[in-house]
């Protein structure tokens, strides 16, 4: 039996990089996944991959009217939700190295991260607990980050923004629990993955390997981590295996939290 066998889930961010890879493991293990992004031609080639076990919805994560949408056609077409991992979320870096630090970061900028990563992670809880509560059970996983644990001085509104992920993480999971629902919420936090968010910082050639040893320089295992190590601990929450997992935080980060490694 699949360890995912018969459930039904939604995945935002899908089109690529962690997104991609939870909702391929997903499928793989049983589930039908709901491919969702703002990026159409990336989400609807990766569901084609998929075939019958998954399907694509254009979801801009910061709109409520799309949440709405999105999670009637769930309800209506399966019947259920069962599974909802908030994954999408911006740097603040996509069109540019502009300044993020708390001195000189735009309160524009600032609020385009939170909208962003806060506010669609709000949304999607809001509207799966929602959907769930008719089954009274489920799974949502939230994506926040090393740098919701820990202050990144030269990205403050990324890591405002993860940090209050971890919060709100707690809060929904609570908040389930004393509504006597078995909905579960827990928070995956990775800390230097390889995706495609990281390319307006690697840069090309020479440059880039430099950049790639120095972003990891103070990481034990001395390497970045893979989308598909952030997805087995997905499958882990969105699985019966978990069911007595709430307000938890899991941290994927090759054991940097942990201290430094020592070396002769």
């Amino acid at each position: 039996m699949k360890r995912l066998a018969g459930k039904v889930a939604l995945v935002t961010g899908a089109a690529r990089g962690i997104g991609e890879a939870i909702a391929r493991a997903f499928a793989e293990q049983g589930a039908f996944v709901y491919l969702t992004d703002i990026n159409d031609g990336l989400g609807q080639r990766v569901a084609a991959e998929l075939g019958a076990a998954g399907d694509y919805l254009h979801l801009d994560v910061r709109e409520e009217a799309d949440w709405e949408k999105v999670v009637e056609r769930v309800i209506r077409q399966h019947r259920q939700l069962d599974v909802l991992v908030n994954n999408a979320g911006i740097t603040g870096f996509e069109n540019g190295l502009r300044p993020q630090d708390p001195e000189h970061a735009d309160l524009e900028d600032w609020r385009a991260v939170h909208h962003t990563n806060l506010d669609g992670v709000f949304l999607g809880c809001k509207y799966a607990i929602r959907a769930m509560r008719a089954k009274g059970c489920g799974s949502i996983i939230n994506i926040s980050s090393r740098s919701g644990l820990v202050g990144i001085p030269g990205a403050a509104a990324y890591a405002s923004s993860k940090a209050a992920i971890r919060n709100h993480t707690k809060t929904v999971a609570l908040y389930c629990a004393e509504q006597g629902l078995t909905i579960r919420c827990n928070s995956i936090h990775p800390a230097a993955v390889l995706t495609p968010m990281w390319e307006p910082m690697l840069g090309e050639g020479d440059e880039r390997e430099l950049r790639m040893a120095e972003f990891v320089s103070d990481t034990p295992l001395r390497r970045f981590g893979r989308p598909e190590e952030v997805a087995a601990v997905a499958v882990l929450l969105a699985s019966d295996e978990a069911s007595y997992m709430t307000g938890s935080e899991l941290n994927i980060d090759g054991g940097i939290l942990a201290g430094s490694a020592a070396r002769p």
